[in-house]
């Protein structure tokens, strides 16, 4: 196998091509990944999933990061579950209403009342009426997952990682690299990520994909343990899971957060630090600025959250990935003989990465 990117989802390809004793040729046109397999939460967000494939998917992609783990302890996966937390009565009743849905138990989900939120993540001391708890969910260390898999696969005699070689041009199961050498093999996979140029635009541009930008922080360590993943409750309008749990009683968003299309997301990093975001926007070209106006309302939830002040900002930064525009969960497609493009999957990068790879290797076995 030839895997094009070195981003989340072409590593899965590597692993999993690995143990199955392929060999595997990995070719990422930078020095080391930078795209949004290294700027994201690194959760692995089973629960707001759709019913149907995309809930599948997400939970044998969850079940799989467990078990990679176990090989691979530098992941950093904990299964700390999350909190999507209420703090007016419209939030709260989409919470009950999710708790009480039909896919609640596939999701593993339970509401609990503001002393619940606290019981099990005692960091949250603001005010709040209760919340929705996923035991389903877990996290990563975006800024560990690569490198780790990466020193794992280069114990194995059939694995070879080549940075910084730009894929010019593809052949039936074979890929030309800027240096002039081709590289053959049964199957090429393309998994670049959020280029659109080059020979990803050449064989995607008619592909039903387009690209958004978010905004993310993460700060000094907060000094204390976040038990879970928090979300506030304008992701509840965000996440197809929700969307039969009485939406239409949350009124509108805060006008910064409905022009910018936000939500609260908030993960501990190893360090004792929080990931905190984000943002979305579609409309190209994008800034190459971030703006502060709505880090400025991110850090105002998360204080609300947390009853108390943020530990200061050390980094702020913007991310790109693709997502599908047709309603697929992601974009796979033959674009020749012998190459698979496998892409797209929006905010589920990180989440199904490990199911969407695994899902490549069910075709190739079925074929």
């Amino acid at each position: 196998m030839i895997v094009v990117g070195g981003g989340v989802l072409g590593t899965m390809h590597a692993y999993e091509a690995c143990v199955r004793g392929l060999e595997v040729v990995h070719l990422e046109r930078e020095a080391g990944p930078r795209g949004a397999s290294v700027r994201n939460f690194g959760l692995v967000w089973v629960s707001g999933r759709a019913d149907g494939h995309e809930l599948a998917l997400a939970r044998r992609a969850r079940k799989r990061w467990a078990e990679i783990a176990e090989d691979v302890p530098g992941l950093g996966f904990k299964a700390r579950g999350s909190i999507t937390v209420a703090r007016n009565d419209a939030e709260l009743a989409v919470a009950k209403s999710a708790a009480d849905s039909a896919g609640a138990a596939e999701r593993e989900f339970e509401f609990v009342d503001a002393a619940g939120v606290r019981e099990l993540n005692p960091a949250l001391r603001g005010e709040f009426l209760g919340g929705l708890y996923s035991r389903a969910d877990g996290s990563v260390e975006p800024g560990q997952v690569l490198g780790a898999i990466r020193a794992r696969l280069a114990s194995f005699p059939n694995y070879t990682w080549l940075p910084n070689r730009q894929a010019v041009e593809l052949g039936d199961s074979s890929v030309l690299d800027h240096t002039g050498a081709w590289h053959a093999g049964d199957v090429v996979v393309l998994a670049t990520g959020a280029t659109l140029t080059g020979i990803a635009g050449a064989e995607l541009s008619a592909a039903p994909i387009r690209r958004c930008r978010l905004q993310m922080m993460q700060t000094e360590p907060l000094g204390e343990e976040l038990t879970t993943s928090v979300a506030d409750g304008d992701s509840f309008r965000y996440y197809p899971a929700y969307r039969d749990a009485g939406l239409d009683r949350l009124g509108p968003q805060a006008p910064i957060a409905a022009e910018h299309r936000m939500q609260l997301l908030m993960v501990q990093r190893a360090d004792g630090g929080l990931t905190i975001g984000d943002t979305h926007a579609y409309d190209e070209p994008f800034d190459f600025a971030v703006e502060e106006e709505p880090y400025q309302h991110l850090t105002g939830v998360a204080e609300a959250l947390l009853g108390r002040s943020l530990p200061p900002v050390k980094r702020r930064w913007a991310g790109v990935y693709c997502e599908t525009t047709d309603g697929s969960i992601y974009h796979r497609s033959t674009v020749r003989p012998g190459v698979i493009a496998v892409t797209a999957p929006g905010g589920r990068g990180m989440t199904c990465s490990a199911g969407i790879a695994g899902e490549t290797f069910d075709e190739l076995d079925a074929s």
